[in-house]
C-alpha cells in the first residue's frame, strides 16, 4: 500500500516578481471602463484596502504579503522533503497555455517522461536562460489514468504538450517549493483542471478585456462540477493508494480572484466565501466542499478552487483532516491563498 502526502499551496503569479510589480492586476482592474467612478479613488475604498495600498500603491505590503506567502512554502517544501515521495502528483489549472481551441478536456492526466522549462524574465532570483529539467513518472501516470478510466472518469491523457511545456500552475508552484533555490528534484505528474471552464477561451484563462463585453454566446462550456471533481480526487487517492509508490497529492491555487469576481467590481477577491471554504477544510467537513454549487464558484471568482476540491475528495477517500493549514487575506493582491499539510499518519 502507498504512502500518500496531501498538500495544497499557492502559484500566485506576482510573487515571481518584484514588490513592486505585485498589485499589478489590480491597476489594470482599475482600468475598467466599466468601473464606478469613485472606485478609481483609493480614499473611497474599504479602510483595510486603503492601509494594504498605503502611500506606495501596495510596494510595502507587498513585501509583508510576500514573507508569509513564502513562510508557508518553506513550511510545505519541509514536510515535502522529510516525505521524500517517488512523484508529485500536482492539479492545477490551465489558463489557455496548452489547452486551446483545438482541445479543452475538463481533466488531464499528463504523462510525459521529462519536463523542460523556466521562470519568465525580470524574476525575483534574477535568473536568465536557468530551466529546471524534471523527470515525469509514465508509469504511474498512465496507472493512474486507467485506474480513473475503470472507475468511470473519461480521463484524457497526454505523453507530449500541445501548445506550452509546462502551465504556470504547475511550473510556478515548482519555482515556489524552490524558492530558497537548493533544487527539486521530484518526479511530477501534471493533473490539468479546466477550472476557468465559460471564460477559458472567451477570456483567454486569464484578466478580462475591456474593448467588448461578453455576451452570453461568447462564454464557453462550463468547467466540470465541484462534485466531480471532489470525486476524481476520491478516486485518484484510492488508486494510487494500491500502488507501489511514496506519493504526494499537491493542489496548487489561488482561492477567489478579483479579476473573475464581478461583484466586487473585479478589484477584490470574495474572502467570505473563501473562509467559508476555509474553515470546512480545516474542520474536515468535506460535504460542503462536494455540494458546493457550481454557480457559487463563477459568482465569487473562485475557479481555481476547484483544483482544490480534487485535494478536499483525496482526503475525505483518505479519512484525514489537516495537520496544518494556512489562510492570507488580502485586498489589493488578486486572491487568498491557502495552505495545507496532511501526512499519513506514520509519517
Amino acid at each position: 500500500m502507498a504512502e500518500i502526502l496531501a498538500l495544497g499551496i499557492s502559484h500566485y503569479p506576482p510573487l515571481i516578481g518584484s514588490d513592486e510589480r505585485m498589485a499589478y492586476i489590480l491597476k489594470r482592474m482599475l482600468q475598467n471602463p466599466r468601473l464606478p467612478s469613485a472606485l478609481r479613488n483609493a480614499g473611497n475604498w474599504p479602510e483595510a484596502a486603503r492601509a494594504e495600498w498605503g502611500k506606495d500603491e501596495g510596494a510595502s505590503s507587498a513585501a509583508i504579503h510576500r514573507g508569509k506567502l513564502v513562510t508557508e512554502l518553506r513550511k510545505v517544501r519541509a514536510a515535502l522533503d522529510a516525505f521524500r515521495p517517488d512523484f508529485v502528483l500536482i492539479w492545477g489549472d490551465d489558463q489557455y497555455e496548452n489547452f486551446k481551441e483545438d482541445v479543452v478536456p475538463p481533466y488531464c492526466v499528463c504523462a510525459y517522461p521529462s519536463f523542460e522549462f523556466g521562470p519568465p524574465p525580470n524574476n525575483v532570483w534574477g535568473e536568465s536562460g536557468k530551466p529546471y529539467r524534471l523527470r515525469g513518472h509514465v508509469e504511474a501516470a498512465k496507472k493512474l489514468a486507467g485506474g480513473l478510466i475503470g472507475e468511470g472518469f473519461d480521463t484524457a491523457y497526454s505523453y507530449k504538450p500541445l501548445h506550452h511545456p509546462l502551465g504556470h500552475a504547475f511550473a510556478n508552484a515548482i519555482f515556489y517549493l524552490d524558492y530558497d533555490r537548493t533544487g527539486f528534484d521530484y518526479p511530477i505528474i501534471p493533473f490539468a483542471i479546466n477550472c476557468y471552464g465559460r471564460k477559458v477561451i472567451a477570456q483567454r484563462g486569464g484578466l478580462p478585456t475591456f474593448d467588448r463585453e461578453l455576451k452570453a454566446e461568447d462564454f464557453d462550456p462550463p468547467a466540470p462540477t465541484p462534485r466531480r471533481l471532489f470525486d476524481l480526487g476520491a478516486a485518484t487517492a484510492r488508486i494510487l493508494s494500491d500502488l507501489p509508490w511514496r506519493v504526494a497529492l499537491l493542489a496548487s491555487s489561488g482561492w477567489s480572484h478579483a479579476f473573475l469576481t464581478e461583484k466586487t467590481n473585479f478589484l477584490w477577491p470574495d474572502t467570505p466565501s473563501d473562509r467559508r471554504l476555509y474553515e470546512a477544510l480545516r474542520a474536515g467537513d468535506y460535504d460542503i466542499w462536494r455540494d458546493y454549487p457550481a454557480a457559487a464558484i463563477e459568482e465569487s471568482g473562485q475557479q481555481e478552487t476547484l483544483n482544490w476540491m480534487c485535494l478536499a475528495g483525496a482526503l475525505h477517500a483518505l479519512g484525514r483532516k489537516a495537520a496544518e493549514t494556512a489562510f492570507i487575506d488580502t485586498w489589493i493582491f488578486n486572491s487568498s491563498k491557502c495552505f495545507l499539510i496532511a501526512p499519513p499518519a506514520n509519517g
